[in-house]
């Protein structure tokens, strides 16, 4: 399976040096300053030699050749450093765009003591040379596309000096290396997270090496239990293993390393509960993250002995019970994240007025009961709360209004009333940028009160699923930067007011299943976002405090991550669909099924090249299906089901994807997939068409694919940085944030590859793709369109490529793709890169 981005559960190697290096003895800062000290001899001709042949085994150099072979002194070179008798003490290249291999020659430095090669592109191996020097205690290569085994190194009685070793996000394989560190007795720190490593886990680190702090090993396929041993680590403080396939309860003897700060097991599969008078032992914990376990049982009472406790992270596991009183004895806590559990009873049980340092509540998808607890109230530095998806009822407190530094609050499938004096509370919430509150306020009525004046940044409403009657409120169009509206399932009456087309921001509208009346009015077809075809560039980037869920397994961080939305259906809309809806170019999603809407399907709909699914099922809509939709080669979802349509379906590739259901109840209509055939003629000139449409998009997909090319070698520009979906291994459960159409499916993992040739059969893999990209990493953006990012990449051999990752309703695309791609593969033209896979 794809590999997730290190995030905050395993966080790169620079976050974690503060860590350790903190504690390290004075002994060994001293020697890292004395490898600074400016040199007053020059080198010897054997480190010169030796920096020259490591020199020669790079492909790409970043630009060295030029200052190490005019100087003859190599202790003035670009990123080498010696101590004071010219002795090479310090080769630090991180981030220099180095490509091609490690050269074992640098092994020959008997004097180095730090090398740092991080974030460059080189291949091939790392050389034993390095991990068995004689001198060398700083060891960082993490950030490359280095892959193979790590041998064991050869059993020998001379102890290696190595004390940091970071490895992380490589390409390593292979069974974890076990023997080669009963070695290295002095070692402090080892990283080797966003690997392929196998095996288990060793931990006898602390036996061979007793100053041994920091293990992460984040991102890998380590399976089996947790092994007995860490509690001999009397110093050990980060130990971080998620993203694995581990297995079992937690080790008794793991509570005895007690001075550990960061224990961090998140999305595995370990079992059993957290046992209460062991946890007690480990009073310096920071961190507590076992998120996306089997662990069941209850929070125990003595989790309030942990003093220093700043984030508890549990969610998506199977506990119970009620939360613990003596929660509210961790006055350090930043997160509390319980999310998707069992937990019930009352909240009040906790006094959150003792958690000043809180910022994150996420309690979503357990079944507490009673009112929201006023001490949560008095978290004045809470920025994300949410309480979505249990069984609280009464009104929100006026005392909300203490939390300045609100962010995001979801209170949604919850039994809370008063809508009217819900919103009149928040409206000066002056950071609140994220409102869910839908799935409350059943059948109330839609606040109408001008007073309702605030929410100066809100950029996402959600207010759906009450059942609310009245009408679309004024007091919406004062909502200057909102982007995301939901209104859907409700009981709203009367027509679309003509000042929709204010809010500059709005790109997700979705007033579905109401009762909206009058025709579809020509203001929705001047919506700014609607009509520009980058909303990327008027859109705040960052990431939500916390997730918005589509399903249980399915999140957002960012806005810009949703589809552009156009959702009417479900509703009494009559008259024409409106010919300047072909204005609407960056739409990703229009649905105007289930109305009264008569008259011809507008050819214009054929401007909407970024479509991605177009609903206009049940209405009275006539005539023939537009040619132009053949323009339409994103659509993933098409529906026409009863009306009242006649003639040929439209025989372009992407109909020929469609199932018969799309055009149900229309017996007028003909074509190779209904009953109904039409006649010879016909479907003479409709192939014709068909081909004609087919060598159009060849050439035009090809086109668009040579332009990313043509990104890729005008030097890797990045265009826009943005966050990705993180999926999570959750339970199912209904949705109680907000309702959008994106998706990713476990289609996503296959990989078709295209036939070019015998040289290139089995050439590139999936895996093969998630490496090149660093797991998709956001820093090889180099584009993003309204169908996914393009990321670069680059294979172990060199072969440079352009990756489009496609979101949305385009990840369902196991038929429709397939059908592109069958036309796209038969163009070939100089002017076009060749297609690999899909």
């Amino acid at each position: 399976m794809q590999k997730q981005q290190l995030h905050s559960s395993c966080k790169k190697y620079s976050n974690g040096i503060r860590i350790y290096f903190i504690g390290l003895k004075l002994s060994f800062a001293l020697l890292l300053l004395l490898s600074l000290v400016s040199p007053t001899s020059s080198c010897t001709e054997q480190e010169k030699s030796s920096l020259l042949q490591f020199l020669s085994d790079l492909s790409k150099d970043g630009g060295l050749t030029a200052s190490w072979q005019d100087a003859k002194d190599c202790c003035t070179w670009e990123g080498v450093t010696c101590s004071a008798d010219g002795t090479v003490t310090g080769v630090k290249l991180a981030s220099k765009g180095l490509e091609g291999s490690i050269s074992p020659s640098l092994g020959n430095l008997t004097g180095l003591l730090h090398l740092n090669l991080s974030h460059n592109s080189l291949s091939g191996g790392l050389p034993s040379e390095l991990i068995a020097s004689s001198s060398i205690t700083v060891l960082d290569v993490s950030f490359n596309h280095l892959k193979e085994e790590i041998h064991e190194l050869p059993s020998s009685n001379h102890v290696r000096p190595l004390q940091v070793l970071n490895i992380s996000s490589n390409l390593f394989t292979g069974q974890f290396p076990s023997a080669t560190w009963k070695m290295m007795k002095s070692l402090v720190a080892l990283n080797a997270s966003n690997n392929s490593f196998m095996g288990k886990i060793p931990s006898y680190f602390c036996s061979s090496s007793p100053s041994f702090a920091v293990l992460e090993l984040c991102h890998n396929h380590f399976s089996g239990g947790i092994p007995p041993g860490f509690g001999n680590c009397s110093r050990l403080r980060v130990l971080k293993a998620g993203y694995n396939n581990l297995s079992g309860s937690l080790p008794d003897d793991l509570f005895n390393a007690s001075s550990l700060e960061h224990l961090s097991f998140p999305n595995n599969d370990l079992q059993g509960v957290i046992d209460g008078i062991h946890i007690v032992n480990l009073r310096n914990l920071a961190t507590l993250d076992l998120e996306g376990n089997r662990i069941n049982g209850t929070i125990p009472d003595s989790i309030g002995q942990l003093n220093t406790l700043q984030d508890l992270r549990l969610g998506n596991n199977n506990m119970s019970g009620e939360l613990p009183s003596a929660l509210s004895n961790c006055t350090h806590l930043i997160t509390i994240n319980l999310k998707r559990n069992n937990f019930s009873g009352q909240l009040s049980r906790v006094n959150f007025s003792n958690l000043s340092h809180l910022k994150t509540l996420d309690l979503l998808y357990n079944r507490f009961e009673g009112t929201i607890p006023e001490s949560i109230y008095s978290c004045s530095n809470l920025a994300a709360l949410r309480l979505s998806g249990n069984n609280l009822h009464g009104q929100l407190s006026p005392e909300i209004g203490n939390l300045k530094s609100l962010t995001f609050l979801s209170l949604g499938c919850n039994n809370l009333t008063n809508v009217t004096n819900t919103l009149s509370i928040l409206k000066d919430s002056r950071n609140l940028t994220t409102l869910l509150i839908g799935t409350n306020f059943q059948r109330e009525a839609m606040p109408e009160d001008d007073t309702i004046d605030g929410f100066q940044k809100l950029k996402v409403l959600s207010i759906a699923n009450c059942s609310l009657s009245g009408h679309i409120p004024f007091w919406l169009s004062k909502l200057e930067n909102v982007e995301m509206l939901f209104l859907q399932d409700n009981r709203l009456t009367g027509s679309i007011p003509p000042w929709i087309k204010n809010l500059e921001s709005l790109f997700h509208l979705d007033l579905s299943n109401n009762s909206l009346i009058g025709e579809i009015p020509t203001s929705l077809m001047e919506m700014r976002m609607l009509i520009t075809k980058n909303r990327a560039t008027s859109l705040d980037p960052r990431v939500f405090e916390l997730p918005i869920y589509k399903t249980p397994s399915l999140q957002y961080r960012l806005t810009i991550a949703f589809p552009n939305v156009l959702n009417l259906g479900k509703n009494n809309f009559s008259g024409l669909i409106p010919q300047d809806i072909g204005q609407l170019k960056s739409l990703n999603i229009l649905n105007l099924s289930s109305n009264n809407l008569s008259g011809e399907i507008p050819q214009q709909l054929g401007n909407l090249t970024k479509l991605q699914v177009l609903d206009l099922s049940s209405n009275h809509l006539i005539g023939a299906i537009p040619s132009a939709l053949n323009n339409l080669h994103f659509l993933s979802a098409f529906n026409v089901s009863y009306n009242d349509l006649e003639g040929p379906i439209p025989n372009g590739v992407q109909f020929s994807t469609f199932t018969i259901s799309s055009f149900y109840g229309n017996p007028k209509l003909c074509g190779s997939i209904l009953p109904s055939r039409c006649g010879a003629a016909e479907a003479s000139s409709t192939s014709t068409k068909g081909r004609s449409k087919k060598a159009i998009f060849a050439i035009a997909f090809g086109v668009f694919f040579g332009g990313i090319a043509v990104l890729l070698f005008m030097g890797y520009l990045l265009a826009y940085v943005r966050g990705t979906c993180f999926i999570t291994k959750n339970r199912s459960s209904n949705n109680a944030d907000v309702k959008a159409t994106s998706r990713e499916s476990d289609s996503e993992q296959s990989l078709v590859i295209v036939s070019r040739g015998k040289e290139d059969k089995n050439k590139l893999t999936f895996t093969d793709i998630v490496k090149a990209t660093n797991n998709f990493h956001k820093d090889n953006i180099i584009g993003c369109g309204g169908y996914g990012l393009v990321y670069k990449a680059e294979l172990p051999d060199g072969t440079k490529l352009a990756i489009k990752k496609l979101n949305g309703e385009m990840c369902l695309m196991d038929r429709e793709f397939s059908a592109e791609v069958e036309a796209l593969s038969m163009a070939k033209h100089d002017n076009l890169v060749p297609l690999w896979a899909f």
